[in-house]
């Protein structure tokens, strides 16, 4: 055994509450170095009466190391633990303190988790483990009240650039709500929609009054009551890291200078507030000079976000906050944002814009999700631009999983573009094979899979501003067997729960240099098997078929047998297949 390889820790993601009542623990080891992981578990006030040993599982691995993990339900929410390690006929035992050969004795040296406090339990919405979310830059949806245009309103369909208007506005997306009900979509994020010079609003003038051009609080009121009539959830974009350069304190700042009862709002170097050499002569978000950063630390400007976070929620029922450019707002802040929010509504889904590891924000007093941008970059390297191959994208996945509690994983927002990328099918070179492969992946995988308005019809666009471009809606020009492709996508996953948040995931076949992938999603009634072939080449793919028929869920044109227990899948060129079997009751 390679013990500097064995790591464990009794906090963050490798010894948490799941619920009120368990544990998951665990532990990390080389790769393919121990054969089996147990933990010796007990209360440390009633040692010998709760002693027990309960057996840890592979669930995941990446490139170097392998990831076990158990489940104990503790009789009184204390518990004391230690591990026993094999590696064939080889074992230790790993206490807190040191490895060492005899089983230990003295509960005071092993590890801890001394109680579960019901209210530190990260519990995230459960909604979100059945969402299927769709990302709408209001500006680009849809024009529906044309009354409130903005002055030199071009001509819908046209180029998009960083500073022309089209006139979308909230009432279109109120007159398109039946084509997403159609579609299968239960929840919306919406980028900006407050009071902002930009077609983009992520300058926002006024946190507390919707934008002119795309309506007023009414408006919103009446989008979510109608989409809450047809179970759609709602969740708006909060840019508290910057305001904009006509936020009225920042011109409070700009007028008065020093003598400005607002200049601790900001984090202002000198005065005046000017650029110089490029570098604005106070903080914002990039060299944005538009853009001047809100000092979250202070007091006043801390309560008035609060007091904006709060009324969107509880006035208006929103269904919870995206918030932009999270990771370079304070902690503090946003502990104290979370217990305002989830007061406003505990089912308030928190979704933080981070574009790396996340998992200091996902212990429970922050987020309950961040967005996916690893996922989206592990996703995009394997299926759509071939930087990657089987086990080097399972591996990249593995260690995702591994990096964080269960329930933020079931809740994770796995997106495959935004209006901060390229689009999907420009990425893959407008080849609609690589797109659907990546789309299956995302919609058969765990967390809640988002689609950026347009992809679906087959909307393409390079970086910004071509990535926003308007909403197609005339149906003799969009892609209506591409639509059909995600219709069939989003009744697959709603249908069955083994491949939202109740599935396991694990790949069964992965392997170095190769373009094949299947992956098990498995819950306690069915398991799932999907496959991908991400090659100019027909595979073959044979696995063991057990005892229970097989289905076939999603329609391709691939071939499939059973003989002698094994099932045989023929996969086309970039084909794919989904089957389906019960499990028995045990």
């Amino acid at each position: 055994m390679l013990l500097e390889a064995i790591f464990h820790q009794p906090k963050r993601n490798w010894a948490y509450a799941y619920d009120r009542d368990t544990i998951h623990l665990r532990l990390r080891a080389k790769k393919n170095d121990l054969t089996e992981v147990y933990a010796l578990t007990g209360d440390k006030y009633a040692w010998e009466e709760t002693r027990d040993i309960v057996p840890l599982t592979k669930f995941t691995s990446d490139s170097m190391f392998d990831y076990y993990e158990g489940e104990v339900k503790p009789p009184h929410r204390r518990l004391k633990y230690a591990f026993l390690l094999k590696s064939g006929d080889e074992q230790i035992w790993m206490t807190e303190t040191d490895f060492q050969e005899e089983e230990p004795d003295d509960p005071g040296r092993m590890f801890q988790f001394p109680y579960i406090h019901a209210g530190a339990v990260f519990t995230p919405p459960a909604w979100v483990k059945d969402a299927v979310f769709y990302q709408i830059f209001p500006e680009r949806f849809a024009n529906g009240n044309p009354a409130i245009n903005p002055e030199k309103v071009e001509p819908w369909g046209g180029e998009p650039t960083p500073f022309n208007f089209f006139g979308g506005d909230l009432q279109g997306v109120m007159d398109h709500l039946d084509y997403l009900s159609e579609l299968g979509i239960n929840a919306i994020y919406f980028t900006p929609i407050f009071e902002a010079t930009t077609n983009h609003k992520y300058d926002t003038e006024d946190y507390l009054r919707v934008d002119r051009h795309f309506g007023d609080a009414d408006t919103v009121k009446r989008l979510v009551k109608l989409c809450h009539e047809r179970g759609i959830r709602v969740l708006l974009d909060a840019v508290f890291n910057h305001s904009g350069k006509t936020f009225a304190p920042f011109l409070d700042v700009q007028k008065h200078g020093a003598a400005s009862k607002y200049k601790d709002w900001f984090h202002i170097h000198e005065f005046p507030l000017t650029v110089k050499d490029g570098i604005p002569t106070y903080e914002t978000f990039g060299f944005e000079a538009h853009m001047p950063k809100l000092n979250t630390e202070n007091p006043d400007v801390k309560a008035y976000l609060l007091e904006v976070a709060e009324y969107w929620i509880k006035e208006i029922g929103t269904d919870g906050w995206r918030l932009d450019v999270a990771d370079e707002v304070d902690d503090a802040f946003w502990r104290d944002f979370r217990r305002v929010v989830k007061a406003a509504n505990p089912d308030a889904y928190i979704l933080g814009e981070i574009w790396n590891e996340s998992s200091a924000w996902l212990q429970g007093d922050q987020f309950d999700a961040a967005m996916n941008y690893p996922f989206t970059a592990a996703v995009n390297a394997f299926f759509v631009e071939d930087k990657m191959h089987a086990e080097q994208f399972a591996n990249s996945i593995g260690r995702q999983l591994s990096r964080y509690p269960l329930q933020a994983s079931e809740v994770a927002f796995n997106l495959l573009d935004s209006h901060d990328t390229p689009r999907l099918l420009t990425l893959c070179e407008g080849d609609q094979r690589k797109m659907k492969l990546a789309a299956l992946f995302q919609f058969s995988y765990m967390g809640a899979p988002c689609i950026y308005y347009g992809d679906e019809i087959g909307l393409d666009g390079e970086h910004d501003p071509g990535c926003r471009k308007c909403m197609e809606w005339d149906e003799a020009k969009q892609d209506r067997e591409l639509l059909g492709f995600y219709q069939k996508l989003i009744a697959l996953r709603h249908a069955h729960p083994a491949l939202r948040a109740e599935g396991t995931v694990r790949f069964l076949q992965a392997r170095a240099g190769g373009s094949q992938l299947v992956m098990e999603r498995k819950s306690d009634t069915e398991r799932i098997l999907v496959l991908f072939n991400r090659s100019e080449e027909t595979a073959i793919v044979e696995l063991e078929a057990g005892d229970q028929p097989w289905t076939e869920l999603f329609e391709g044109n691939h071939r499939t047998a059973i003989d002698q227990g094994v099932l045989t899948i023929e996969l086309p060129a970039y084909g794919y297949a989904v089957m389906r079997t019960e499990l028995a009751e045990q």
